[in-house]
């Protein structure tokens, strides 16, 4: 993996922390928005620093959330009015752009 920094670091938190309730982003849409990479940046960063973020505001390009976090990822979204199907989000009525 390239070598990350703490500017990254801290703007990938920063744009977590602006994801609006009831909305949702993509791993790569916040790749796109920091200047990173790939989407799986973003994604290392989630796992090692996001205690005090609404890190289940942010999920997979397809709308299912990785399995080991579904259950209380779609728990979350759902009791913040998150469209949800079947598992599934649909991000044409949640995302939010964090580019715009």
């Amino acid at each position: 993996m390239a070598a990350i920094t703490e500017e990254q670091v801290e703007q990938v938190r920063a744009l977590v922390s602006a994801i609006p309730v009831g909305q949702v982003s993509t791993y790569g849409d916040l790749a796109v928005a920091a200047g990173l990479s790939s989407p799986r940046i973003v994604g290392w960063i989630m796992r090692t620093d996001t205690a005090d973020l609404p890190w289940h505001r942010v999920v997979p390009a397809g709308g299912r959330p990785a399995p080991h976090l579904a259950t209380r990822q779609l728990e979350r979204l759902r009791a913040e009015g998150v469209p949800i199907t079947d598992g599934r989000i649909r991000l044409r009525e949640c995302r939010w752009d964090p580019s715009a």
